[in-house]
């Protein structure tokens, strides 16, 4: 089980969000790369960086910010960003830079065949982010809610061939209110690829929770605001996943 640090990137600082509302951003780090080298020196295996300006622009707004974090962590850990990827150029230049994978989301809803390609052309790099509120897709920030049912976008974008799905709660993001175990084991169990949690991690109990369902298919959860309040120890955290996972 993976706990995988967040570094959502808005303005060139790393900030959280609540409920991905940009007027309720804290910023906690003016530095993102020496943000990332905590994090690798805390045991973090992957980071998750979130581009918040490009997820509204539509391409990717903070590229100085995320060529400085890969600088720093090198090759030691895979690196995956979202945020305004829509296009199959921006897709091979992100990777091409280091990126290990890329997160689709508003595109994946919208442009289903942009997607298909983006698989056949890049395999093995491609994560759909499925962000949902009371299990329909939000779209665009978040600020679009689309009747789209979170599992049945799930079984399209797996025949598509992803690699992985990331299933955020939007009403539990920045909340520290729990993660929604119950709707991350439906989605993982109707898929046979690996499903990541996000939205609402903030204690070990979490964790525990997460372990228990290792075996459905969810191997990771993406942690924001716990572990930079300081809510949620993120070494204790990958520690305690590492000892009940082995």
């Amino acid at each position: 089980m993976l706990i995988i640090p967040a570094i959502d990137l808005k303005d060139g600082q790393c900030v959280r969000l609540k409920q991905g509302l940009m007027d309720q951003a804290t910023i906690f780090s003016d530095s993102p790369a020496e943000q990332a080298r905590h994090w690798l020196d805390q045991g973090a295996r992957r980071l998750h960086l979130v581009d918040l300006n490009g997820a509204f622009a539509g391409k990717p707004k903070n590229a100085a910010a995320i060529k400085a974090i890969l600088a720093e962590v090198g090759d030691d850990i895979p690196v995956q960003l979202g945020g305004g990827i829509r296009d199959l150029d921006t897709i091979e230049a992100c990777l091409d830079g280091g990126l290990s994978y890329v997160i689709i989301g508003t595109a994946a809803v919208k442009n289903p065949g942009f997607l298909h390609d983006a698989c056949i052309a890049f395999p093995g790099h491609i994560i759909v982010g499925l962000d949902a509120r009371n299990g329909k897709v939000a779209t665009d920030g978040w600020s679009k809610l689309t009747g789209h049912d979170v599992v049945d976008l799930g079984k399209k974008y797996e025949d598509y061939g992803v690699e992985a799905i990331i299933y955020t709660d939007i009403g539990r993001d920045g909340m520290l209110t729990g993660l929604n175990i119950d709707a991350t084991v439906r989605l993982a169990q109707a898929l046979t690829i690996p499903v990541i949690a996000s939205g609402g991690l903030s204690s070990l109990a979490d964790i525990r929770a997460l372990c228990a369902i290792e075996g459905e298919g969810v191997v990771g959860a993406i942690a924001g605001r716990a572990v930079y309040d300081g809510s949620l120890d993120f070494k204790a955290a990958q520690d305690l996943a590492d000892e009940l996972g082995g």
